[in-house]
C-alpha cells in the first residue's frame, strides 16, 4: 500500500519544515504550504489523506481552508493547529468537519498519536466492508442512499407527506435522482399495494400526451381503433408520477388542473366525465418560474402542483454521499458482471471526490460501472476511471467526456482530442517527449497532431 499524504500548512518554514521532517521519518509521504491559496492548490493536484493547518495564515486562516478543503473532499481528514488561547475557536472547527486539534507549542508524541489515530479511522472507514454496509443500509429509504444533512431533509419531507393525498412537486437537476424520491413516497404511503405510473412527458408527443394520459374512444382520431385507457385511469387507487412535467403543452395543462381539483377527466373523443382517486407527484429539471414568466407554463397549475415541493440537491452540493454511492454501484455491477471488486483506491476515491457531476448520480453509477467492467484487479484504481480523471489540466477538473462536446462524430472525436493532447502537454510542462510517453503516441504523431490542431 502507497504510504498516506499528509499535508503541513503553517506559514512558519521552521515550524513547518520541522513538522514534515519529523512526519516523513515516520513512513509517511509530505507536502508543505505556507498559505492558503498554495495548500488548496496541493490539495487539487494530489491524493491528500490529512491537512494538518495552522490557523494564523495571513489573510486566509486555517479555518477557510478546513471549508474549502471539505467543500472539494470531505474525506479529506484535517487537523487544526492552534494556540493555547485559541481552543473554543478549535472546538468550534470540529463541529464544522475537523478531525480534531492539536495545541502549540507541539508535543511531537501528541502529533505522532494523533495522526496514527486519524489514519487508522480512514483505513477502517475505506476498508471495513461491514461497516459500510451498516452505514449504508442506516441510510437507505426506498433505495436511497446517503449521508447528507440536505438529503436527510429530502427524505424527512418526503417521509411525512407519504400519508397525505396532496400533490408533490419535486424538483432539481437531470441525474439527481427525481423519480426514486417519486417511488419512495409512493411505497411508503398507504397506496404502496395499489399501481405507481410513470409517465415521461418529454417522450411523448403533442399530439398523443393528451390520449396517453387520459385515454380515448374508437374512432376519436385516425388510427383509434378501439377505445383505451389512460394512464390516469390505470392509476386508480395508486399514484401517478408525471416525469419533465414542464414538458406537458398548456392545452393538457388545463385538463390535468380540473383533474387535480376535483378528479374527473374524460377521454378524448367522450362527453363522459370519469372520476378517480389518484395520487399525483410530478418533476421537472426546469424552472417554472421562468416558465410561468414566458407564458409556457400555467401559473395556476404551477400552484395546484406545487403544494409540498421537495428540491433534491446536485450530487456536487451533497459529496458525502459519494462514497456510500460507490460501494452501492460496485456491489451492483460486480454482481450483475460476476465479477469480485473488493472495492475502490484511495487515489480513485480522491479523483471521483474532487468532481463536480454535470451529470449527477447517473453519470456517477455510469463511470463505477465502466470502472468495474474494465478493472484489472479487484481494486478500482484511477486507471480504471475515464481519461478525464487520469488527465489534469490547469483547473483540475479534467477533459469532459466525449458526449458534451458538439457536432458530428468526427468533429467530436477531433475537439475530444485537441482537448487530450492540450492536458497532457500542460501535465507535462510542456515536455513533447514526455507528453507523448503519456499519450502512447510517438513524438513524431504527436508533432503532427499538434501542429493539426494549432498547439504550440
Amino acid at each position: 500500500m502507497k504510504p498516506f499524504t499528509i499535508l503541513v500548512t503553517d506559514d512558519e518554514k521552521i515550524q513547518r519544515d520541522s513538522l514534515a521532517g519529523f512526519l516523513k521519518k515516520k513512513g509517511y509521504h509530505v507536502l508543505s504550504a505556507p498559505d492558503f491559496d498554495t495548500a488548496f492548490r496541493l490539495v487539487k493536484e494530489n491524493t491528500v489523506d490529512v491537512l494538518l493547518t495552522d490557523v494564523k495564515m495571513g489573510a486566509r486562516s486555517g479555518y477557510d481552508l478546513l471549508k474549502a478543503v471539505k467543500e472539494l473532499n470531505p474525506e479529506i481528514t484535517v487537523i487544526i493547529m492552534t494556540a493555547y488561547g485559541n481552543v473554543e475557536e478549535a472546538v468550534a472547527a470540529m463541529k464544522n468537519g475537523a478531525y480534531d486539534y492539536l495545541t502549540k507549542p507541539l508535543d511531537l508524541d501528541e502529533v505522532e498519536l494523533l495522526i496514527h489515530r486519524a489514519v487508522q479511522f480512514k483505513l477502517l472507514k475505506s476498508e471495513n466492508e461491514q461497516l459500510r454496509q451498516t452505514l449504508a443500509e442506516r441510510h437507505r429509504f426506498n433505495n436511497i442512499i446517503t449521508n447528507s444533512p440536505l438529503m436527510e431533509e429530502v427524505l424527512n419531507i418526503a417521509a411525512r407527506s407519504a400519508n397525505s393525498k396532496t400533490s408533490v412537486l419535486i424538483e432539481g437537476e437531470s441525474g439527481t435522482g427525481k423519480e426514486l424520491i417519486a417511488r419512495a413516497i409512493h411505497f411508503a404511503s398507504p397506496r404502496k399495494d395499489k399501481p405507481l405510473i410513470v409517465v415521461n412527458c418529454a417522450a411523448i408527443s403533442e399530439n398523443l400526451i393528451e390520449s396517453e394520459l387520459f385515454g380515448h374512444e374508437k374512432g376519436a382520431f385516425t388510427g383509434a381503433i378501439q377505445a383505451r385507457r389512460g394512464r390516469v385511469e390505470e392509476a386508480d387507487g395508486g399514484t401517478l408520477f408525471l416525469d419533465e412535467v414542464g414538458d406537458v403543452p398548456l392545452s393538457v395543462q388545463v385538463k390535468l388542473l380540473r383533474f387535480l381539483q376535483f378528479g374527473e377527466f374524460q377521454r378524448v373523443g367522450s362527453n363522459e366525465m370519469r372520476k378517480v382517486d389518484v395520487r399525483l407527484i410530478a418533476a421537472t429539471n426546469r424552472n417554472l418560474r421562468e416558465m410561468i414568466a414566458q407564458n409556457t407554463f400555467r401559473e395556476d397549475f404551477y400552484y395546484r402542483l406545487n403544494v409540498i415541493n421537495i428540491y433534491v440537491p446536485p450530487l456536487r452540493k451533497r459529496k458525502e454521499d459519494i462514497p456510500l454511492l460507490i460501494d452501492f454501484f460496485i456491489n451492483k455491477y460486480a454482481t450483475e458482471n460476476q465479477k469480485t471488486i473488493q472495492g475502490i483506491s484511495r487515489e480513485a476515491l480522491d479523483l471521483l471526490m474532487k468532481y463536480d457531476y454535470p451529470g449527477n448520480v447517473r453519470e456517477l453509477e455510469n463511470m463505477i460501472e465502466r470502472a468495474v467492467v474494465l478493472a484489472r484487479s479487484e481494486i478500482i484504481e484511477k486507471d480504471d476511471l475515464p481519461i478525464q480523471f487520469r488527465v489534469k489540466n490547469d483547473n483540475a477538473e479534467g477533459i469532459p467526456p466525449l458526449e458534451y462536446y458538439e457536432g458530428n462524430f468526427r468533429q467530436k472525436v477531433e475537439a475530444f482530442e485537441k482537448d487530450l493532447i492540450s492536458a497532457a502537454l500542460k501535465e507535462a510542462n510542456f515536455n513533447q517527449s514526455q507528453a507523448a510517453r503519456n499519450l502512447g503516441l510517438s513524438e513524431r504523431n504527436l508533432r503532427y497532431k499538434m501542429e493539426k490542431y494549432g498547439l504550440k
